[in-house]
């Protein structure tokens, strides 16, 4: 659904790639992009940009720059910038962003919260 070269634009070169096969159990903390095709059972700490491909799925928060749903996240989002629900992405849980964007035949069950002008927090390491 997602061409490469439309969403390198949109939000930057994809650092990291969890396969359709993958499991992955906890949360992963990064500074960069992330796209999730399998499953995440746990969190998503600190990303730029997190894109939820058609048959990924996250159980558990979010917290990111940017976060794109084709797929399905249950848990909440924390989009600083904006968070894009495609037409077959489903979220169960709340959401709290600067923009929001739902396409027609998505699914979502929960509450949004809008923030203007918010940024992602950095550590400090």
């Amino acid at each position: 659904m997602f061409g490469s070269n439309k969403l390198e634009k949109k939000i930057g070169r994809i650092e990291t790639v969890i396969g359709h096969e993958s499991v992955i159990t906890g949360t992963i903390a990064t500074k960069g992009s992330l796209k999730i095709d399998g499953l995440v059972n746990g969190g998503i700490e600190q990303a730029d940009a997190v894109i939820i491909g058609d048959t990924g799925k996250i159980i558990g928060d979010v917290t990111a720059q940017t976060v794109i749903v084709s797929g399905e996240v249950e848990g909440n989002i924390h989009s600083y910038i904006s968070l894009e629900l495609m037409e077959d992405g489903k979220i169960k849980g709340d959401v709290k962003t600067s923009q929001i964007s739902i396409n027609e035949g998505a699914f979502f069950e929960g509450n949004v919260t809008m923030e203007k002008n918010a940024t992602l927090p950095q550590n400090e390491d």
